[in-house]
């Protein structure tokens, strides 16, 4: 199986909806990617079998977009906790709810839609390279 069948079958197993579902049910992080990796052990051993190093460079660099994407959430966060704290004696609290809801919802969609669009490239690179690698072969 290519490198790119893989890598797509695995962006399907690992459905962010669900994944959230799981997560707001209180399943922990390890468990659930315990679980997929369970459950996608032969692809993910075939996967490793087709990776070249510079794959594997290209994996380090997106774990550290995605910790990167991870501290500048807590960033966030904590900066909105402390703006909250400060303004919570100007503003009355019924206010305020329905404002972070709504904020809330359009950073998380934000965060989802650019993490999901780098996951894509980073995943089509990988592609991209080992089929020109191939092709030169």
């Amino acid at each position: 199986m290519s490198i790119s069948k893989i890598l797509n079958s695995l962006e399907k197993s690992w459905e962010r909806d669900d994944i959230l579902l799981k997560i707001k049910n209180g399943l922990e992080a390890d468990k659930i990617v315990n679980e997929f990796l369970a459950n996608n052990e032969i692809q993910i051993k075939e996967l490793n079998s087709l990776l070249r190093p510079e794959d594997v460079d290209l994996l380090n660099q997106v774990e550290q977009l995605s910790t990167c994407e991870s501290k500048l959430i807590n960033k966030i966060k904590d900066l909105n906790y402390s703006e909250n704290n400060e303004h919570n004696h100007v503003i009355n609290q019924k206010k305020i709810l329905p404002t972070n809801k709504v904020s809330s919802n359009r950073i998380s969609s934000f965060m989802i839609n650019w993490s999901n669009k780098f996951v894509v490239i980073a995943l089509l690179t990988i592609s991209a390279i080992a089929l020109s690698k191939q092709a030169w072969a």
